[in-house]
């Protein structure tokens, strides 16, 4: 199982402004970090545990696998999983998968929170 240090992906800096598909991205992001295992996660279940439509994370997620951010097994038994490893993931790798606009903190303030894996200060 994904140790909880991969929860890492839900620190924005207070200056990074995500919408509700962003949103919806990192969390179902860090429900398949944190499940994951050795075995697939499926949307069904990501869909229950954070109560967002399946149907919505079957988009996501299409968009998330063809950036090689998640890979898929199909079929009984089948679901999603990280392609690399949580601490290799950043959030604005998943915002931008899913086509979201954000607004990211400072440069220098966005180059020390990633370089130390801190949230950036405004």
């Amino acid at each position: 199982m994904m140790q909880m240090r991969y929860l890492f992906l839900l620190r924005i800096g207070n200056d990074m402004r995500l919408t509700t598909k962003g949103r919806f991205a990192v969390t179902a992001m860090v429900d398949l970090a944190t499940r994951g295992g050795k075995s697939p996660v499926t949307l069904s279940s990501i869909s229950e545990r954070q109560k967002i439509s399946l149907s919505y994370l079957e988009q996501l997620f299409g968009k998330l696998r063809r950036n090689n951010i998640v890979e898929s097994v199909r079929g009984p038994g089948g679901g999603y999983y990280l392609a690399r490893p949580g601490s290799k993931i950043s959030v604005a790798e998943i915002v931008v998968a899913v086509d979201e606009r954000w607004t990211p903190p400072s440069a220098a303030a966005w180059a020390t929170a990633t370089a130390n894996n801190r949230p950036a200060s405004p």
